[in-house]
């Protein structure tokens, strides 16, 4: 009797290995199938985070051509974000920018302003201030970029098309531009 309980003991011994051994390859193919789902979760919240940059860069390009239209006089760029929430230029307060969007890889409205070539106190685009690489490779205009803050948005490139040209109308005839 004796001889017969070790061998049934020896038996259950054996089963026990192999269940531990088919509970760790479990855990490990489960790891492994986490591990992918967390990298298609972060894929896809870096191409969510670009759609939201390209959106809200051209809101703001769309709202800086919006000002540029609608200047008195001679056309100028904005000095700030704030004009383009509030331009107080004439009579009636206008908002060519509904608020001020926040940049989708810093979490802050920190875009970085690009001063105009012809009065640098004024800015005509904004990139984000963010070095991260994008999984985007070009812009939709087939420019490349690799970092979100290679991505300027300009009024001229803005989804609505270009602006037309300027007209001042106080200029005398030969200074006028020409088609």
């Amino acid at each position: 009797m004796d001889v017969s309980l070790r061998i049934g003991s020896l038996a259950m011994q054996r089963q026990r290995g192999f269940t531990y051994l088919g509970l760790l390859f479990f855990v490990a193919i489960t790891a492994a199938g986490l591990a992918a789902l967390g990298q298609a979760w972060s894929t896809a919240a870096q191409r969510e985070r670009e759609r939201e940059l390209e959106f809200r860069g051209n809101e703001i390009a769309q709202a800086i051509g919006s000002y540029l239209k609608t200047s008195p006089g001679l056309a100028q760029y904005p000095a700030s974000l704030d004009d383009l929430l509030a331009d107080r230029r004439g009579p009636k307060t206008r908002h060519h920018l509904r608020r001020a969007y926040a940049d989708p890889f810093t979490g802050k409205p920190d875009w970085v302003l690009v001063p105009d070539a012809a009065n640098p106190k004024t800015f005509s685009a904004v990139h984000s201030r963010s070095e991260r690489a994008l999984l985007r490779q070009s812009q939709t205009d087939g420019t490349s970029v690799a970092t979100a803050q290679d991505w300027v948005f300009t009024a001229a490139t803005a989804p609505n098309g270009p602006l037309p040209e300027q007209v001042d109308p106080f200029a005398s005839p030969a200074s006028a531009p020409t088609p």
